[in-house]
């Protein structure tokens, strides 16, 4: 297969195996999605739907986060890791969306990724499940997925957000970034498939003899 080929035959796999892809982090608005995205990074999606209902208890809106002692917000989220900044981030940026975009998340990536805590992913991921802006979110996991399946070689979760945006319809990016997920967390994770063994690694490469090593971000 030629790379066209092989991203072809993994969209209609993909969408096979999942039609319908639900976003994994619980939020209301707007507000709670850019907050519970932030707090993802280096932590699972469902540690992250542990903590969020105690702190959008407190506040589930700029204006009345920016006052929630930094000390409370600290507590509530260190069980999702990086705590110092992460609770910083959330009450600097609640200030900033209050006093620079009316208390609302602005629909613009580059406004975004000015914001404390907020990088290019983040953005992406809000302007995506947000907004429903065509954007592909690259994490470790896509990076790492494309990479064996022969999508990309770049070194870097940029390079490969580029080459993904390439091979896949614009109109299939919201959804195909969350299916990858999907697909990596249920058959090609990091320790369960080494290149060799799930269906879409197999399909791709099946003359793959030895294991796949991607190149970490």
């Amino acid at each position: 297969m030629i790379k066209q080929q092989r991203a072809n035959f993994i969209l209609q796999r993909l969408n096979q195996l999942y039609p319908e892809t639900p976003v994994p982090l619980n939020h209301r608005n707007n507000f709670e999605l850019l907050v519970a995205v932030l707090l993802s990074a280096q932590c699972t999606d469902e540690r992250v739907n542990q903590v969020t209902p105690a702190l959008f208890a407190h506040a589930d809106n700029a204006f009345d986060m920016q006052h929630v002692p930094l000390e409370t917000i600290y507590t509530i989220v260190r069980p999702c890791g990086l705590a110092p900044q992460k609770s910083k981030a959330i009450s600097n940026l609640s200030k900033i969306l209050v006093e620079s975009y009316a208390g609302e998340v602005p629909e613009d990536i580059s406004a975004l990724e000015t914001l404390p805590g907020v990088g290019h992913k983040t953005a992406s991921v809000v302007m995506s499940q947000g907004f429903g802006q065509p954007a592909f979110p690259v994490d470790t996991h896509i990076h790492r997925l494309a990479q064996r399946w022969g999508l990309t070689k770049g070194k870097n979760v940029v390079q490969t957000e580029r080459d993904l945006k390439k091979v896949f319809p614009r109109d299939q990016w919201n959804k195909l970034h969350l299916q990858i997920i999907f697909y990596g967390r249920e058959y090609c994770s990091a320790r369960g498939c080494d290149g060799r063994v799930c269906d879409i690694c197999r399909t791709c490469y099946p003359n793959r003899k030895k294991p796949f090593i991607a190149h970490k971000p």
